[in-house]
C-alpha cells in the first residue's frame, strides 16, 4: 500500500526524465561503453575477453543501494552475503567467507584488500555513492595484470571526475534499518582548467536481530570526508589528487575465551570499537596520442581498528606506473612496474596474537601485455604476465593468454587460460588464534574445548590454473546475452591440521593446530545474464549462475574442516531486475533474487525482493521510497567463521530518501 500511495501522489504532469537516465539511453550505446579492468586500457565492453560486468551510477541509484556491498548484489554470478549489521562475505566463483581471500578489490586503482588475511574489511569501505561513476567486476583471474590475490576475480570502484560533479548535491534519508544517512557535496571550478569537489557523508545503521528475535547489538555509524581535484595541465597532461578520511563506531558481541566457565569455556563480551583511517592518492596521465599514454600513480593509506579481541594499525605506501603504446599495426602493448610497502603494529590479546607483533612487507612487481590483431577487427590474441617478488614466497610468475573472435557483428566469442596465486597473509604466517569449540563440537557428546591455530612461515602460495570460455550475443539492438563458463584447478590450498606449527612455538592454551597447504580441488560453473529493452521505458535483466566445488585432502592429512568450504557457496543463484519509467516522472525498480542453501553453515535457501519507487518533480529534485528484503521478516545469509560473533539475521527494511542537486 505504501508504494501504491506513492504512485498515486505523483499523478500530475511533470518534466520528462533527465537524459542521464539509463532507460533513456539505447541499449546498444550501453554495450559500447569502455572498460579498463580487463586490459588496463580502454576497450569496449562487448569486446573484452573476460567475464566482465559493469554497475553504472544509474544502476546504483535505481537499485536503492546505500553501500558498495549492496551495489555488488547487482553483479551476476558474484556471491554477496550479509553476515550481520556490519560484516559481509563477498567473493566470486566460490570460497566465500567473511575472510574471503581470493578477490582483489580496488578503488580508483588503489588496493583496499588487507595483507592481514588477504581480504577486505568491508565494514570500513565506502565513499559517497552518488560520486561513483561505475563499478567494474571481472569474474575470474586477473593476475596477469593485477598480481597476487586477483585469483577468482577483480573489482574496481571508479569515481567520477571532478569535472562531472559541479554544483551542490544534498542527499538525506532514514528508515527502519538504515536509521539515518546524509551526504553533501560541493563542486566548483578554479580558473579554466581545474575542477574540484569536497564531500561528507554520514550513516547510522540499526542492530540486526538474532534467530531468537532478540537484538544483536551490532549497529554501527560512520562518517567520511573527502575531496578530489582534476587539473587539465595541458592537452596532453592530467593531474588528479584525491583523498578521504573516515571515523566510525561499530558494535559487536564476541564469544571470548573464559577458562573459569567450566561448561562453555567462554563468555559473551559486548564491544563498541573504533575504526579510523584515510588515504591520499595522486595520479598523472600523459597522453602521447589517441592510442598511447603514460600513467604514474602513488598513494598512502592508513587504517586503525581497536576491538576487544584485536587491535591493528597499518600503513601502506604504493607507487606504480604503466605505459600503453602500439607497435606497428597489429600490436598494442601495455607494460608497467610498481612497489608497495606495508607495515603493521598489532595489539595482541588472549584471543588473537601475531608473533611478531609488528612486521613490514615489501612487494616489487612488473607486468607486460601484448594484444595482437591476428585478423583486424575479427580475431585478437592477448598475451601477458605479471612478475612479483614478496617477502614470504619470493618470486611469483602469473601468465595469462586470451583469445577474442568476432565472427559477425553483434557476436563475440572469447577464451582464456591463466595462472594465478594467492600469497600468504600475515595471519597465515604469524597468527596465534585461540578458539572455543562448543560442547559436541569435536565429536558427539564431547565437552567444550579450546583449540589454538598457529601460523606457519613455510606456508606456500595457493595456486590456480583457470580455463574460461565466453560468448556475447546482441541479436537485435534491444536484446543482449552474456554467457561465461569456467573450470578452475586449485593446488596447495590452505588446510588446518593437528599438531604444532613447524615455525611457531606452542604457547596457547588449547589443542594445537597449524595452517598448511594440503588441500586441492576443482570448481566449475556457468554464468548467464541478459538485458532486454522491452520498450524505451522498460528494461529487464535476468541472470543465473551455477557453481560446483570439489575439495580434497591429500592422503594421510587429518584436516576435518577445510573441505567444508565447498558448502559455503551456493550452487545456484538467480536474479531478475526490472527498471520501469512510468508517466509523470515516476520510476519503479525491483530486484528479485534467489540464493541456494549453504549446507556447511546449515542455512537454507532464500528469496529476496527489493523495491524502489521514485518521483522527480523537477530535474534537480528526487524523492524515493525503498523496501529491502520484503518477502520475509528476517532470514540468515551467512554465519561467522574463524572469529566467534553472534549469529544474526537480515531483517526487512524500508527507508525514504530525498536527493537535491543545484
Amino acid at each position: 500500500m505504501l508504494f501504491v500511495a506513492a504512485l498515486s501522489a505523483a499523478g500530475q504532469m511533470l518534466e520528462p526524465p533527465t537524459p542521464a537516465d539509463l532507460t533513456e539511453l539505447p541499449l546498444e550505446s550501453l554495450l559500447q561503453m569502455e572498460v579498463t579492468l580487463v586490459s588496463r586500457k580502454p576497450e569496449k565492453l562487448t569486446a573484452s575477453p573476460a567475464a566482465i560486468s559493469v554497475v553504472t551510477q544509474e544502476d546504483i541509484r535505481r537499485s536503492g543501494a546505500t553501500s558498495i556491498e549492496e551495489a555488488l548484489r547487482l553483479v551476476p554470478g558474484l556471491q554477496v552475503a550479509r553476515v550481520d549489521a556490519s560484516q559481509w562475505a563477498i567473493t566470486a566463483r566460490g570460497f566465500n567467507d567473511i575472510f574471503a581471500n581470493k578477490l582483489l578489490v580496488l578503488q580508483d586503482g588503489r588496493s583496499i584488500y588487507t595483507p592481514l588475511f588477504s581480504g577486505v574489511f568491508w565494514d570500513v569501505q565506502g565513499t559517497m555513492m552518488e560520486d561513483i561513476d561505475r563499478i567494474e567486476v571481472v569474474r575470474g583471474p586477473g593476475a596477469a595484470l593485477w598480481g597476487a590475490n586477483a585469483v577468482n576475480g577483480v573489482i574496481n570502484i571508479i569515481s567520477k571526475s571532478a569535472r562531472d560533479t559541479q554544483g551542490v548535491l544534498i542527499a538525506a534519508g532514514g528508515g527502519t534499518e538504515e536509521q539515518g544517512f546524509a551526504a553533501v557535496r560541493y563542486g566548483a571550478k578554479i580558473g579554466q582548467d581545474t575542477f574540484f569537489r569536497v564531500y561528507g557523508t554520514y550513516q547510522n545503521h540499526d542492530d540486526s536481530v538474532m534467530p531468537n528475535g532478540q537484538r544483536g547489538d551490532d549497529g554501527w555509524q560512520i562518517g567520511r570526508w573527502g575531496f578530489r581535484l582534476d587539473w587539465d595541465m595541458s592537452d596532453q597532461n592530467l593531474l588528479t589528487v584525491q583523498g578521504e578520511a573516515y571515523r566510525g563506531a561499530i558494535n559487536q558481541v564476541y564469544n571470548v575465551l573464559d577458562p573459569s566457565n567450566p561448561i562453555t569455556l567462554s563468555r559473551l563480551v559486548p564491544d563498541e570499537y573504533d575504526v579510523t583511517g584515510g588515504h591520499l592518492l595522486g595520479r598523472w596521465t600523459h597522453t602521447f596520442s589517441a592510442d598511447s599514454d603514460l600513467q604514474v600513480q602513488g598513494y598512502y593509506d592508513r587504517t586503525e581498528r581497536d576491538t576487544v579481541i584485536f587491535r591493528e594499525k597499518r600503513d601502506t605506501f604504493d607507487v606504480d606506473f604503466q605505459h600503453h603504446f602500439p607497435i606497428g599495426l597489429r600490436h598494442d602493448v601495455v607494460w608497467g612496474a610498481g612497489y608497495r610497502f606495508t607495515g603493521d603494529d598489532v595489539g595482541n590479546t588472549s584471543m588473537i596474537a601475531l608473533n611478531p607483533s609488528d612486521r613490514t612487507l615489501n612487494l616489487f612487481s612488473g607486468f607486460i601485455q601484448d594484444q595482437v590483431a591476428l585478423v583486424p577487427d575479427r580475431l585478437a590474441a592477448t598475451l601477458g604476465t605479471k612478475l612479483e617478488h614478496n617477502d614470504s614466497t619470493g618470486w611469483e610468475i602469473q601468465p595469462g593468454a586470451r583469445l577474442s573472435w568476432t565472427p559477425l557483428a553483434g557476436q563475440t566469442l572469447w577464451a582464456s587460460i591463466s595462472r594465478a596465486v594467492r600469497t600468504p597473509s600475515r595471519a597465515e604466517d604469524d597468527i596465534i588464534l585461540n578458539q572455543v569449540v562448543p560442547p559436541g563440537g569435536l565429536f558427539p557428546g564431547s565437552p567444550a574445548a579450546v583449540t589454538t591455530i598457529y601460523g606457519n612461515r613455510q606456508f606456500e602460495s595457493e595456486e590456480l590454473v583457470a580455463y574460461e570460455l565466453g560468448y556475447r550475443l546482441e541479436p537485435v539492438p534491444s536484446l543482449s546475452f552474456d554467457l561465461a563458463a569456467f573450470y578452475n584447478d586449485y593446488n596447495r590450498l590452505r588446510s588446518i591440521e593437528p599438531g604444532v606449527s613447524p615455525t611457531q612455538p606452542a604457547s596457547g592454551p588449547g589443542l594445537p593446530l597449524h595452517v598448511d597447504n594440503n588441500l586441492y580441488g576443482e570448481t566449475y560453473g556457468v554464468e548467464l545474464s541478459a538485458t532486454w529493452e522491452i520498450a524505451r521505458w522498460w528494461r529487464v535483466q535476468p541472470a543465473y549462475s551455477f557453481l560446483e566445488m570439489q575439495l580434497h585432502k591429500r592422503p594421510g592429512i587429518q584436516d576435518s574442516i577445510s573441505e567444508l568450504d565447498e558448502g559455503k557457496s551456493p550452487h545456484h543463484q538467480a536474479s531478475l531486475r526490472s527498471s520501469w519509467d512510468l508517466p509523470h516522472d515516476v520510476a519503479l525498480d525491483c530486484v528479485l533474487r534467489y540464493v541456494d542453501r549453504l549446507p556447511a553453515l546449515n542455512l537454507g535457501s532464500y528469496l529476496g525482493l527489493d523495491l524502489r519507487v521514485s518521483w522527480r518533480p523537477t530535474r534537480h529534485l528526487e524523492f524515493s521510497i525503498v523496501g529491502q528484503d520484503l518477502l520475509d521478516n528476517r532470514h540468515a545469509e551467512f554465519r561467522p567463521s574463524f572469529i566467534a560473533t553472534q549469529e544474526t539475521e537480515v531483517q526487512r527494511g524500508v527507508y525514504g530518501k530525498v536527493l537535491w542537486k543545484f
